[in-house]
């Protein structure tokens, strides 16, 4: 006699065997990022770029039409867009706001959204594809964040620095780490090779395979780390520039 396969009954959304608290994992996630993405919603409508000294705010680097000769909108809309699709179509990111935002699913082997799943084969979230062609825009941002680095130990002409200095050094550190261990790059150097020693400069490419693989361990610290201090380090300026604070010279 054929055996009758009977499919397991679903979960009621939020159901779960677990004991643990896996709602807290997903509170930070809810905290940080919906707050920088307010914060970075405010800063772009806002149209303001703030400047002192040898320090440009992040958020309006490169600073694109600051007259609005041809761009009556805020520059930073035209800014963010790269550096920002990074970010969204980023692999952890996407995990993490699917369960913070979606909880879709809320955690591991919680019942999730009664819905028919497609995964991300159908619009909008089929654009997360683009994430295997975004770090080459990402990449390009840094070259001016570098640029804005180099100028920030400039004062007056003389080679200086200030918190403001340190401050735009860590950020811009931490956004290339992110930017250069991410899962695009890994797969880029060598994550789609089924044979490194027949492919062209094989053993470099397995070099750098193997190495961005173990720095890749660390993406999703460098994740919060880079978005925390972009963030802060456009704050820093905007203080600064107001008169809110005062820059520290170091020397």
């Amino acid at each position: 006699m054929a055996e009758v396969q009977v499919a397991p009954a679903e979960k009621a959304f939020g159901s779960t065997a677990r004991r643990d608290a896996w709602w807290v994992e997903i509170i930070p996630v809810i905290v940080l990022l919906g707050g920088f993405g307010m914060y970075a919603t405010l800063r772009a409508v806002e149209g303001k770029f703030y400047e002192w000294g040898p320090y440009l705010s992040p958020f309006y680097s490169p600073l694109i039409d600051p007259n609005h000769r041809w761009w009556p909108l805020s520059p930073a809309l035209l800014i963010l867009v790269g550096p920002l699709g990074f970010r969204v179509t980023c692999y952890y990111y996407r995990k993490a706001y699917y369960r913070a935002f979606f909880f879709d699913l809320p955690a591991c082997a919680v019942g999730e959204r009664k819905k028919s799943y497609c995964g991300e084969t159908k619009f909008p979230f089929i654009l997360q594809n683009v994430h295997r062609y975004s770090p080459y825009v990402a990449i390009l941002f840094l070259y001016f964040l570098w640029r804005d680095v180099i100028r920030a130990f400039a004062f007056d002409g003389k080679f200086g620095v200030g918190a403001g200095t340190l401050v735009l050094l860590i950020n811009v550190c931490l956004l290339t780490l992110y930017t250069f261990l991410c899962h695009s790059l890994r797969h880029l150097a060598g994550g789609k090779l089924d044979c490194f020693s027949c492919a062209t400069f094989g053993t470099p490419r397995y070099k750098a395979w193997r190495g961005i693989t173990a720095l890749n361990e660390g993406h999703m610290l460098l994740a919060w780390s880079s978005l925390v201090s972009v963030g802060l380090a456009d704050l820093y300026v905007r203080l600064v520039a107001s008169g809110a604070i005062r820059d520290v010279r170091l020397f």
